[in-house]
């Protein structure tokens, strides 16, 4: 006899994803509004409700013998779940070493222990392929990263360590140490101009990132990012989910715009030399922290 639960309504996008990595998708009968991978995933299975008192309903109506939610802002509606007597449980993983055990225990609910150590082991490979592909890097770029933009929140602490990763520096790394989104309000925004990043990238949980609106912010003209156009987009759905999209897809667009950042800035800091009559001529030189040409006194 089958044990494992066999009705489960994922809460949040990441545990739905693992699921269907694992191999275990048919025992999944209800899944967040917010889930994008797998696509099929929004065809083939019932949403649940957004609104909390027709999210409980709604829930309740699948039948469920197991929910997975994360975070605080979902306990309330898995306790009213537990006082109906089913079974819950509340993933609160906010680093990369969080999203591999997260996938390891929800592999060994549904009975698949083999299978999620074997996933948690290659999105492991993966991400350490890329710590060492970047490790020797002389320079790492300053990055802020804004999950949202009115009021303007900083990385959470899986996304400011995958930066690190990735080969960046976030400039707000402390404020994502903290659980709550309160804690990573950067209430003064010329704190961010002060920090002066050399890269920009949004998240803005479901919208679109608008990089004109943010070259436009007061007093932010002077910000490397800005002066240079290393302002970027990341979805959220591939960023902001603690789980396996974060591993992969979010750190490869994290390490790409690294990437393209060190490029950039290796092509400004060659010089051409041309020989003509025995004179070596060659470009003005750039300054390597602010990239901008040095200008003689």
């Amino acid at each position: 006899m089958n044990s494992h639960p066999s009705r489960i309504v994922c809460l949040t996008a990441e545990t739905t994803e693992t699921l269907y990595l694992l191999g275990e998708q048919r025992r999944i009968v209800g899944i967040s509004g917010f889930t994008a991978r797998p696509p099929e995933a929004r065809r083939e299975k019932p949403r649940v409700a957004a609104m909390a008192e027709e999210r409980l309903e709604r829930i309740l109506a699948l039948a469920p013998d197991l929910v997975l939610g994360f975070g605080h802002l979902q306990a309330d509606v898995l306790t009213a779940l537990a006082r109906q007597g089913i079974a819950v449980h509340l993933f609160n993983q906010r680093s990369v070493r969080g999203i591999l055990d997260m996938i390891r225990v929800l592999g060994g609910m549904v009975g698949c222990d083999e299978k999620a150590a074997n996933l948690a082991a290659s999105l492991e490979w993966r991400v350490e392929a890329i710590r060492a592909a970047t490790s020797e890097h002389d320079r790492r770029p300053r990055v802020y990263f804004e999950e949202w933009d009115r009021p303007q929140i900083s990385a959470i602490g899986w996304v400011g360590e995958l930066i690190e990763i990735a080969g960046g520096e976030d400039c707000f790394a402390d404020l994502g140490e903290s659980a709550g989104t309160a804690d990573r309000i950067i209430a003064d925004p010329a704190e961010v101009a002060r920090c002066a990043p050399d890269i920009i990238i949004g998240s803005w949980c479901g919208r679109k990132f608008r990089p004109a609106r943010v070259a436009q912010r007061p007093g932010w003209e002077g910000v490397p990012a800005i002066r240079n156009g290393e302002l970027y987009e990341i979805k959220s759905s591939l960023i902001l989910q603690p789980g396996p999209a974060a591993l992969t897809d979010g750190l490869e667009e994290l390490h790409r715009i690294v990437q393209l950042w060190r490029e950039r800035r290796t092509r400004l800091f060659q010089t051409v030399v041309t020989v003509q009559g025995g004179l070596t001529q060659s470009q003005p030189p750039v300054d390597r922290d602010t990239g901008q040409v040095a200008l003689a006194s």
